[in-house]
C-alpha cells in the first residue's frame, strides 16, 4: 500500500458505493421491463429514468468533491474515470429501457433477457466491490469476474446479432424496421457490458498503483 504523509478524504468511498447500488437497482428494473408486457413497460422505464437522474446527482457530487479536495484517496484521474464509467453504465441501461418503450417493441428475443441477466450479475458484483474500494488490492476476484462476464456478454451479443441479421431458414419473417430497432437495443446492452468492464479495469488500475 502506498505510504501517505497527509490524511486523505475518505468521503469518496460511500459515494461510489451508493452509485453502484443505484446501478444494481436500475439493472433489476431493466430485467423486469424486458420480461413485462409492453403496456407495463412505460412505468418501469420511468423508474429506470429516476435511477439515472439519481446517478447523475451522485456523479455531480463526486466531481464537486474531486474539485474541492486537496488530498484524494487515489489518483484524481482514476476517480474521474471511475465516476464517469459508472455514469456511462447507468446512461446505457436507461437508454436501452427508453428505446424498448420508444420503439414500441413487442415480445423480445430470449437473448435480450440473457444480456440483461449478465448486466445484473456485473451490477451485483460492482455493488459488492465498491464498499471495499479502500483496499483495492483485495478486489482481484471482482475484476476477473466482471471481465469474464463481459466475455459472456460478447457471446450472447454475437449470437443475437447473427439471429437478427441472418435468421435461420425456418424462422418466421421479420419486418426489417423491427430488426433495426432490436439491433439498436442489443447494441446498447452490449455497450453497457463494456462499460462495466471499464469500471472493473479502473479498479484494477487503482490496485496496481496502490500495491
Amino acid at each position: 500500500m502506498a505510504f501517505r504523509l497527509t490524511p486523505h478524504e475518505r468521503g469518496f468511498y460511500p459515494l461510489f458505493t451508493r452509485a453502484a447500488e443505484n446501478i444494481a437497482s436500475a439493472a433489476d428494473l431493466l430485467a423486469k421491463l424486458v420480461a413485462a408486457e409492453p403496456a407495463a413497460r412505460i412505468a418501469l422505464a420511468r423508474q429506470v429514468k429516476e435511477s439515472e437522474n439519481a446517478g447523475d446527482t451522485l456523479t455531480h457530487e463526486i466531481m464537486v468533491k474531486l474539485n474541492s479536495t486537496f488530498v484524494t484517496p487515489f489518483d484524481r484521474e482514476d476517480i474521474y474515470r471511475l465516476a464517469s464509467s459508472l455514469d456511462d453504465v447507468l446512461d446505457l441501461i436507461e437508454e436501452a429501457a427508453d428505446r424498448i418503450v420508444l420503439y414500441r417493441l413487442g415480445a423480445l428475443p430470449p437473448g435480450v433477457a440473457e444480456q440483461v441477466s449478465v448486466l445484473q450479475q456485473a451490477a451485483g458484483a460492482t455493488a459488492e466491490a465498491m464498499p471495499r474500494l479502500e483496499k483495492p488490492t483485495k478486489l482481484q476476484e471482482y475484476w476477473i469476474h466482471v471481465n469474464s462476464l463481459e466475455d459472456d456478454a460478447d457471446a450472447v451479443y454475437r449470437s443475437l446479432l447473427g439471429d437478427l441479421l441472418a435468421p435461420p431458414d425456418d424462422a418466421a419473417p421479420t419486418d426489417i424496421l423491427d430488426v433495426l430497432k432490436l439491433k439498436e437495443v442489443v447494441e446498447t446492452l452490449e455497450e453497457a457490458a463494456d462499460a462495466f468492464e471499464t469500471v472493473a479495469n479502473t479498479v484494477e488500475s487503482i490496485a496496481v498503483k496502490e500495491a
